[in-house]
C-alpha cells in the first residue's frame, strides 16, 4: 500500500469516528428530551393532583369551620334558652295564681262588722301577705298604673274619660292589677285613660 492509500484509509476511519461520536452525542440529547419531556408531564400531573388536594383541604377546612361555627351558635341558644327558662320557670304558677291574689284583695276589701269576721279578716291578710311575699320572691313585680302615663305595654285600657285637670294620657283610675314576671308582662294593668 502506498502511503496515499493508507492516509485515505486513515482519512476514512477517522471520519467514522467522528460519525459515530456525533451520532452517540445526538442520541443521548434524543433521550433527555424524551426524558425531560416525561418529567415534565410527570410533574404537571403532579403539580394538578397537588391542586386539587388543596383546593379540597381548603374546602374541608372551610366545611369545618362553618359546622364549628354553628355548633358554637347551638351552645349559645342553648345557654341562652336555659337561662330564660330558669328565669321565667315561675310564669304558668304566678299566672295561675293572679286570680287568687285578685280574690283576696276583693275579700279584703269588705268591712268586717263582727268581732269573728275581723279576725278572719285579719287572718286572711296574713295569707295574703305570705302569698305576696312569696310571689315577689320568684320576681313578681306590680305595674304601677295610678297617675302614670299610659303605656300599652304595661296597661289595658277599657274605658277613657275626659278630665281636663289631669294630662293626657294619664291613668285614672286602675280596675285590675297588672303584674310583671322579672322584665316580661305577665298581665297587663285594666285601667281608664284621660283622653
Amino acid at each position: 500500500m502506498t502511503e496515499r492509500q493508507e492516509e485515505l484509509l486513515n482519512d476514512e476511519a477517522v471520519n467514522d469516528e467522528v460519525v459515530n461520536e456525533e451520532t452517540t452525542v445526538e442520541e443521548p440529547s434524543i433521550f433527555t428530551e424524551e426524558k425531560t419531556e416525561e418529567q415534565s408531564e410527570v410533574v404537571d400531573s403532579i403539580d394538578d393532583e397537588l391542586s386539587k388536594l388543596r383546593a379540597e383541604v381548603d374546602e374541608k377546612e372551610n366545611k369545618y369551620l362553618r359546622l364549628h361555627a354553628d355548633f358554637e351558635n347551638y351552645k349559645r341558644r342553648a345557654l341562652l334558652d336555659q337561662q330564660a327558662l330558669m328565669t321565667y320557670r315561675a310564669q304558668s304558677l304566678v299566672s295561675d295564681l293572679l286570680p287568687v291574689l285578685d280574690n283576696f284583695e276583693r275579700a279584703l276589701q269588705v268591712e268586717a262588722t263582727e268581732e269573728q269576721t275581723a279576725s278572719l279578716k285579719q287572718g286572711m291578710e296574713m295569707v295574703y301577705r305570705l302569698l305576696v311575699e312569696a310571689v315577689k320572691k320568684e320576681g313578681v313585680e306590680e305595674i304601677p298604673a295610678l297617675g302614670e302615663q299610659f303605656d300599652p305595654n304595661f296597661h289595658q285600657a277599657v274605658m277613657q274619660e275626659s278630665d281636663a285637670s289631669k294630662p293626657s294620657n294619664e291613668v285614672l283610675q286602675e280596675f285590675q292589677k297588672g303584674y310583671k314576671l322579672k322584665d316580661r308582662v305577665i298581665r297587663p294593668s285594666m285601667v281608664k285613660v284621660n283622653e
